[in-house]
């Protein structure tokens, strides 16, 4: 019998973390949830600390000798048209959403090295995929994810090691409760579309273990997501289309 997957998630507490974490647990994986905020079962990382993320490391190997999954999970969401958000925000969404990502791949690089396997999976979004107006930050953050998760994977293949970018559209969590800015107007759209989404946080964590199970680099884990980078992969002038059309129906919601 193999020995059961070790894996360390962020932000955990709740959301896709708290997902995620249950459905690596129900295949008998050792989970070890990590949030900004201690509590019961879930050990205090602050991804945007170099001393909670070698705390972090430190524990792994003294704990489990090694690691076979890491997922780069803890978020916040954020954006603004262009004229209405603040640098403040451009660079409090990039430290956490970004450089949390690099921040824990390059204190478990090492580890992975040694040990010539592993996976990193880190959660980006549709986002960092399709671009709609009003969300430069989140979108380039996400983007930049995405670009982060395939270096990785090309950088640490000849190590066994292999690396993947979960892609998710709008899916019921309380990941809402983080946003932060000025363009309320934007706040009050991305609230009403995460309220009315048809999956939750459940569905979503286990399309993106059976994705991670065949093997795929780029998760896209629901129907929406799929269907939105289809039209922009497939009919360009379409996606234009529709996202300018939104970008002025934006416009005119806020007055």
């Amino acid at each position: 019998m193999p020995a059961p997957e070790r894996v360390l998630i962020t932000g955990a507490a709740s959301g896709l973390g708290a997902a995620l974490a249950a459905a690596y647990e129900s295949r008998g994986a050792q989970v070890l949830r990590t949030d900004r905020r201690e509590a019961d079962g879930v050990r205090r990382l602050d991804v945007t600390s170099d001393d909670d993320w070698s705390a972090a490391a430190a524990h792994v190997e003294e704990t489990w000798g090694g690691i076979d999954v890491l997922v780069n999970n803890a978020g916040v969401a954020g954006g603004g048209r262009l004229d209405v958000a603040g640098l403040d925000e451009w660079q409090w969404i990039f430290d956490i959403n970004l450089f949390g990502a690099v921040r824990g791949t390059r204190a478990f690089t090492p580890m992975f090295k040694r040990q010539r396997s592993g996976r990193v999976v880190n959660v980006a979004s549709l986002a960092g995929l399709v671009h709609p107006a009003g969300m430069a930050s989140y979108n380039a953050v996400k983007a930049a994810v995405v670009a982060l998760t395939e270096t990785t994977g090309h950088e640490l293949a000849a190590y066994g090691v292999t690396a993947h970018v979960v892609c998710p559209s709008y899916f019921r969590t309380n990941l809402m409760s983080s946003i932060q800015g000025r363009d309320t107007a934007l706040a009050g759209v991305m609230r009403h579309l995460v309220e009315q989404a048809p999956l939750g946080a459940e569905e979503i964590a286990a399309e993106v273990l059976a994705a991670l199970d065949r093997g795929e680099e780029l998760v896209l884990p629901d129907p929406a997501a799929r269907a939105a980078y289809d039209l922009k992969v497939g009919d360009r002038p379409a996606y234009d289309q529709v996202l300018r059309a939104q970008a002025r129906k934006l416009e005119e919601s806020s007055g």
